[in-house]
């Protein structure tokens, strides 16, 4: 008998050589999670065949895509302010929404000043009334989280943002009510709010929350989405599940780097990747949407460069970025934040190869 854990769940898998399945009582949670499923109460068994997941796909649906914008530094380590307005220019205009302050723009390396600068050269660059979104970071400061969140929210609203609430690694010994209760009370004020849970490969203040605290925060009125980070695609479908069941307009934001075909089953996606080459995903969004066969070799492309830019260790994917966009001629230095993981020497010529697989030319 094949077995993966998820969870405290166990998926079971068709014995060899026999042809049996484990369980064959069907629990409506279980139908209702991924459409056809075969389910054990006793034993939390779950049998799923490719059929069940190929019943999820949705060709043809519009795709809500935002790049987690990288912040690029120049050979001297300052920020390269013109080349990050210049990357927010470029990804307003391919189509995708910009997150700022995210992961890929340092928020857990550069100071509250930077990331006020941050939103100040964003909002410049879309211009008044266009929306992005920016993420509101407390790790590290003392004080009540409450306050702390209200602060930095405060901020991004102040500037026409959805705020996108950062973990804490407090909330790494909390009950999942107290965490549910919290979101409700700094989400109120605001009309659009996004949440986020980060698998600790990319970050040690993130996890992944329990299916009750994503139920509560469903139920969340001005919690729009969350963005969905463990790097699990069995784990993302079930959030698909519960959100089909509770909330069919929330939006499960993928951050599954290595698995960007998510939007086929109903994800959206808030991704690092797409820092990278934004045209690229706004011209893959539209080929799902038209249902257009090129969408697969482009997919594919892209995926390879998800699987090479995010290899481990993880955190040094923002090396990747730099290397990449610099290759490209779009920022000044291929240099990361200096508290950044790097990448080997030989980094460029791996991303070159990403980059004309991907159809760029490159000089040199």
């Amino acid at each position: 008998m094949e077995l993966q854990i998820v969870d405290n769940f166990v998926l079971t898998g068709r014995s060899r050589g026999t042809g049996e399945r484990a369980g064959s009582a069907t629990s409506k949670f279980r139908a209702a999670l991924f459409g056809v499923a075969d389910y054990d109460a006793g034993n939390h068994q779950i049998f799923m065949k490719v059929p069940d997941y190929l019943e999820k796909k949705r060709p043809g649906r519009h795709v809500e895509g935002l790049a987690a914008c990288l912040l690029p530094f120049d050979d001297n380590g300052e920020i390269a302010g013109k080349a990050f307005r210049e990357a927010i220019e470029r990804t307003a205009e391919a189509g995708l929404g910009c997150a700022v302050n995210m992961d890929t723009g340092y928020a857990n390396y550069i100071a509250p000043s930077e990331r006020t600068e941050v939103l100040k050269w964003t909002i410049a660059t879309l211009g008044d009334g266009q929306d992005f979104a920016a993420g509101a970071f407390v790790e590290g400061r003392e004080g009540e989280l409450e306050e702390l969140y209200r602060r930095e929210m405060d901020e991004i609203a102040s500037y026409g943002g959805t705020p996108v609430i950062f973990q804490t690694t407090r909330f790494h010994d909390w009950e999942p009510q107290r965490i549910i209760d919290l979101y409700a009370s700094i989400c109120d004020p605001y009309p659009k709010v996004i949440g986020f849970e980060l698998g600790q490969v990319f970050a040690p203040f993130g996890m992944i929350y329990e299916e009750e605290t994503i139920r509560g925060l469903m139920g969340i009125p001005s919690l729009s989405g969350i963005k969905h980070s463990s790097l699990s695609r069995a784990e993302e479908m079930k959030r698909l599940a519960l959100r089909d069941e509770l909330r069919p307009e929330f939006r499960i934001y993928t951050g599954n780097d290595l698995g960007i075909d998510m939007i086929e089953y109903g994800s959206d996606y808030l991704l690092g990747l797409a820092a990278f080459c934004p045209e690229k995903f706004a011209e893959r969004d539209r080929l799902w949407e038209e249902e257009d066969s090129e969408y697969y070799e482009l997919a594919d492309a892209l995926q390879y460069l998800g699987n090479v830019g995010f290899r481990a260790p993880v955190p040094a994917y923002k090396h990747s970025c730099a290397v990449f966009q610099h290759l490209l001629d779009r920022i000044p230095s291929s240099e990361p934040h200096s508290s950044c993981p790097r990448r080997p020497d030989w980094e460029a010529e791996i991303m070159r190869d990403c980059a004309l697989r991907l159809g760029y030319e490159l000089k040199g």
